[in-house]
């Protein structure tokens, strides 16, 4: 067996049918594979239609509502193909999308991570995922801007430090390694953890910027419910990782302060204005003090704030 498609679901039948025909319409010729549908207690007839499937479809039905790690866990413990490939039920696949995400993967050699894709809304068009970055308060968000046409040019494959879990392949083999999703996660969060395991493991996360995927976002009910709690728990474990993967944020700091020099030169420091331009140009390798510093004052808020939610927090 090739690739395990593995799609968890709760209802959004009328989603889910739109991306399996997706799937079914862009898979590669003579690909080996297998559809695992996982049911978390859905209730608007998603079972009754997952009772008309047949092979490549296999179904796992849930008791209750597991979440999505605990959901993609499951399914993944009955795969049996060299890649995973992890998907919403809320995408849209478009032609050769999978393809290029192996191409990718092949392209990395042994270093290979998760590898992502570019995601767009499915209701506007506009970008929603060129990867996860770390913005300039310390913390994992969507890059919503694709690298430059000279940068596309000399490669179709952009090192990232994660990827969103919508729609994420990795070999089985790294899955297993890993230790998979990580269920302390509550819908969020436990994809980026995933991919920052990876890349303490020595690989290399990617998108691949020729696939392209269509998403229905955050069409779950409840997605974002508990967005504080997953933050906290990645920045208390990846505090210092989140820092040193911080590149494009640095960049921008600098460009920042660049800027801030033009408008009220009185403000800024000419030594560090050069220290900046350097870096912001990669004429630098190592960044800024100040600026590191700045990343690190903006997550000491973070930390503060989580502090009177949840108690005090552990520092790492």
């Amino acid at each position: 067996m090739q690739v395990s498609f593995v799609i968890p679901l709760f209802n959004n039948l009328a989603l889910t049918r739109e991306c399996v025909a997706s799937l079914q319409a862009t898979l590669p010729p003579n690909l080996a594979h297998e559809i695992i549908l996982v049911d978390d207690g859905s209730t608007d007839g998603t079972r009754a239609w997952l009772e008309t499937l047949a092979a490549p479809f296999r179904v796992v039905l849930n008791d209750g509502n597991l979440g999505y790690a605990a959901a993609n866990n499951r399914a993944v413990a009955l795969a049996t193909g060299k890649f995973l490939a992890l998907i919403n039920n809320d995408l849209v696949l478009r032609t050769h999308w999978l393809d290029r995400m192996l191409a990718a993967h092949r392209s990395l050699g042994d270093c290979a991570g998760v590898i992502g894709n570019i995601q767009l809304d499915a209701r506007t068009g506009a970008i929603d995922h060129t990867g996860i970055i770390i913005n300039l308060a310390g913390k994992p968000v969507h890059d919503r801007a694709l690298p430059s046409w000279w940068s596309r040019f000399r490669s179709d494959v952009r090192p990232v430090p994660a990827v969103t879990g919508a729609c994420m392949l990795i070999e089985r083999a790294l899955w297993e390694q890993l230790g998979a999703f990580d269920e302390a996660y509550v819908n969020g969060g436990e994809d980026i953890d995933l991919c920052f395991r990876a890349r303490a493991a020595g690989r290399v996360n990617a998108v691949a910027l020729t696939s392209v995927v269509r998403h229905h976002i955050s069409s779950s009910v409840g997605r974002k419910l508990h967005d504080e709690e997953n933050s906290y728990r990645l920045a208390c474990r990846w505090r210092r990782e989140f820092i040193a993967a911080a590149d494009l944020a640095l960049h921008q700091w600098c460009r920042n302060y660049i800027e801030q020099a033009l408008i009220e030169p009185r403000d800024t420091q000419p030594n560090l204005v050069w220290r900046a331009w350097l870096y912001a140009n990669d004429l630098r390798r190592a960044p800024p003090p100040e600026a590191v510093a700045a990343l690190k004052a903006a997550l000491d808020q973070e930390f503060a704030h989580w502090a009177e939610l949840f108690g005090p927090v552990t520092r790492s």
